[in-house]
């Protein structure tokens, strides 16, 4: 098993003769230049919900954080690694994003996991399930208010999860004051795998509706 995958050589190749060729002057100028995107978006690292496909951009339109369950953790400056939130200091700080996007999607394997465990961790240090705890205190109020089926239940935590990111993205000081100012903008939004909608997230009442 010492091979690299014949899946990505060939899609290298692919890309190399057919993306690549077409947009070569674009590579190039993002290559001298540097990114500049407008757009951050924190996603799932579930294989069937890439940002870049989803909403169909081109290299450089974009800057994409991703992990389980597309989860923000709160500010928390206590000298340990967070991989997200150095994403996010990089994306507000560094490249002058204009719009963060927090995008959930449905049959999340996390979120799953979270509402359904399965007993003993994947592994002895579980970091799965420490990842995931950040949300059971929204998990209790959930189960304590709500009688809908576990399908069901796990699209309103979905949803939830989503505006509970956008509340720890406001708990960073340099994103609220950046919020007040008008210079930066935050959106929830959830993605239907299986009918291939986007539902985006009114900013004044949390709610998800189809996008046009």
């Amino acid at each position: 098993m010492t091979e690299f995958p014949t899946l990505l050589l060939d899609g290298f190749d692919r890309f190399k003769k057919e993306r690549f060729s077409r947009d070569h002057s674009l590579y190039r100028s993002l290559a001298e230049h540097g990114q500049t995107p407008a757009v951050m978006v924190i996603a799932c690292c579930d294989s069937r919900t890439a940002p870049e496909t989803i909403f169909q951009t081109a290299p450089g339109e974009l800057f994409v954080v991703r992990n389980v369950a597309n989860l923000v953790p709160p500010h928390e400056p206590d000298g340990a690694y967070h991989g997200t939130s150095a994403a996010l200091e990089f994306a507000v700080q560094s490249l002058r994003v204009r719009h963060i996007v927090v995008l959930g999607h449905g049959g999340c394997g996390g979120i799953r996991a979270a509402l359904r465990p399965s007993g003993a961790p994947l592994s002895p240090d579980d970091f799965i399930g420490k990842w995931m705890s950040q949300l059971r205190p929204i998990m209790g109020r959930l189960r304590s208010s709500d009688r809908s089926s576990e399908e069901e239940l796990q699209t309103v935590l979905e949803r939830a999860s989503v505006r509970n990111s956008i509340t720890n993205l406001r708990s960073f000081p340099y994103i609220a004051n950046l919020e007040d100012r008008g210079e930066l903008s935050l959106h929830g939004a959830w993605f239907d795998i299986a009918e291939g909608e986007l539902w985006t997230m009114n900013p004044s009442t949390g709610e998800f509706a189809t996008a046009k």
